[in-house]
């Protein structure tokens, strides 16, 4: 069965290979794909007419200490000025230097236009001698980039504060650093006709199920057939399983622990240049209310941890909805004392609980997106006094009760407690319809809605895996990392649904010593 996969592997390489070539090619129709002569002043017209006139194109035109005219073509910004002028121009115009070549320690050929073009694009600089019909392909990439700082949308209290930026092989490496085995395997693609976007698929041979990371790529080569990819959300919308669905069935994250540990259960790892943003596949509906802090604390801290954020995930899907449903069709269930109180507070409010409810709801999410795009230093500030300054004049002016005001606040502050933004988001998406829903039937509507998510939850799959593992289809040994976090010791074995080759996380020879 291993040399069936090996072999099958080796022929979806090559083919998957010529596929990447041929969408590489496509994207550079534009340019002649000529080879250059050996006169260095046609070569020079034959770069410059496939950039038009692009005044950020550099020709630095030099002779060489053997008396050779030469010239030198770059991007300005995107390269390192003091690596040309130190280590290639200096070193071929001063005679006391000798060298072994006329270019940095990356260093690559050929006499292809097309291949010369895209190179530039790169961050290389292109060296050309008269007399030589090849071109050196010289690695000087050297733009400005953000320094690695800590994670905004994923803050901990304990562990790394290191974060993902914008650069593809910063955060490679910070994988790599974490990461020291030599199993790790880094597969390079490009997407995006024009963007031209590097991307980085990892995983851990031997752990990793081969099918599922050759299925990942496919889709990336299939699907993911666009002029841009700016951002990883592109590549996340287009691979997905179900592109209609309100859950995320793809992780994103900004933490390279986070996507090591996922790399270590047999996940794919997905990183793009340009963005501080990584991909985990597939996805299950647990990984949404887990943290990587959850396994730096004792175990009972973090079982703790879990439960509040279970918790907090289900009062801000369903606290506005029971509240519409029990003042407006069973009152007879609220006790007599919190009837009486409701029933003073709203007396002289003018609405329906249902409009109360969702004119409150759509005031605090215009709020909080005004508060995101405001500037940092007055954002939380506008986003506190304005939720208290409307949310008094509200009830002062008897437009909505004092409770209601209460669930509003607790349910606002209910949905950051999830680790995940966009399981977040989905949350306050499904709020709407289950208040409506709410308001129509009570709670026979609240059940029904419930009923309907559940179904489409077990119908999802990521990649071949049921989202709402290792509950639905149950699995008694991922019970352990599921709703409680089990002691390290107990968590022997990776989580069987990803299909792992190497299932034992934890060795008994191991305990022992």
């Amino acid at each position: 069965m291993s040399q069936f996969l090996q072999a099958w592997k080796k022929r979806k390489e090559a083919l998957q290979s010529k596929t990447l070539e041929q969408h590489s090619d496509k994207s550079m129709e534009s340019v002649s794909d000529v080879a250059l002569t050996t006169n260095v002043e046609e070569n020079i017209q034959l770069i410059q007419a496939q950039f038009g006139k692009c005044d950020d194109l550099v020709v630095r035109r030099f002779q060489t200490k053997t008396k050779t005219q030469a010239a030198i073509v770059f991007i300005d910004g995107m390269v390192d000025r003091n690596v040309i002028s130190d280590f290639i121009i200096r070193y071929m115009t001063t005679p006391d230097i000798t060298y072994n070549d006329p270019a940095t320690n990356e260093l690559d050929l050929t006499d292809k236009l097309r291949q010369i073009v895209r190179n530039i694009l790169s961050g290389c600089a292109v060296l050309i001698l008269d007399g030589c019909q090849n071109a050196y392909l010289n690695n000087t990439r050297g733009w400005d980039r953000r320094s690695v700082e800590e994670p905004q949308t994923e803050s901990v209290v304990r562990g790394p504060r290191d974060g993902f930026c914008e650069t593809l092989c910063v955060n490679s490496a910070l994988i790599r650093f974490r990461l020291k085995d030599p199993n790790l395997r880094v597969r390079h693609m490009v997407v995006g006709e024009r963007t031209q976007t590097d991307i980085y698929i990892m995983y851990v041979e031997g752990i990793a199920y081969p099918p599922m990371v050759e299925e990942v790529i496919a889709r990336i080569e299939s699907n993911v057939r666009v002029d841009s990819v700016l951002e990883s959300g592109y590549i996340e919308q287009m691979i997905q399983d179900r592109r209609w669905s309100p859950f995320p069935q793809i992780q994103n994250t900004e933490r390279p622990d986070k996507v090591v540990a996922n790399l270590l259960e047999g996940k794919v790892g997905i990183l793009v240049d340009g963005t501080p943003f990584g991909l985990i596949a597939p996805a299950v509906f647990s990984q949404f209310y887990q943290s990587p802090e959850d396994y730096y604390e004792r175990f009972y801290i973090a079982t703790l941890i879990r439960f509040i954020r279970i918790i907090s995930i289900s009062i801000a899907l369903l606290l506005p909805s029971l509240y519409i449903a029990f003042s407006s069709f069973h009152p007879e269930m609220i006790p007599s004392r919190l009837v009486i109180a409701m029933a003073a507070g709203r007396s002289t409010v003018p609405f329906p609980s249902l409009i109360e409810a969702l004119s409150m709801e759509l005031a605090i999410e215009i709020l909080r997106e005004a508060s995101v795009r405001l500037p940092g230093p007055i954002g939380p500030t506008i986003g506190i006094v304005g939720a208290l300054v409307v949310g008094e004049a509200a009830v002062t002016a008897g437009l909505v009760s004092p409770v209601m005001v209460i669930i509003v606040a607790v349910t606002t502050i209910g949905s950051f407690a999830s680790p995940s933004y966009s399981a977040a988001i989905a949350i306050r998406m499904l709020r709407f319809p289950v208040m409506i829903l709410a308001g129509m039937f009570g709670l026979y509507g609240i059940m029904l809605f419930l009923i309907v998510i559940l179904i489409h939850l077990s119908s999802l799959k990521s990649f071949g895996v049921p989202y709402m593992s290792p509950l639905s289809p149950l699995n008694l040994n991922g019970m352990k990392d599921l709703f409680i976090r089990a002691p390290h010791h107990m968590l022997k074995t990776r989580p069987m649904m990803f299909h792992v080759q190497d299932k034992i996380r934890i060795r008994e020879e191991d305990n022992q010593k």
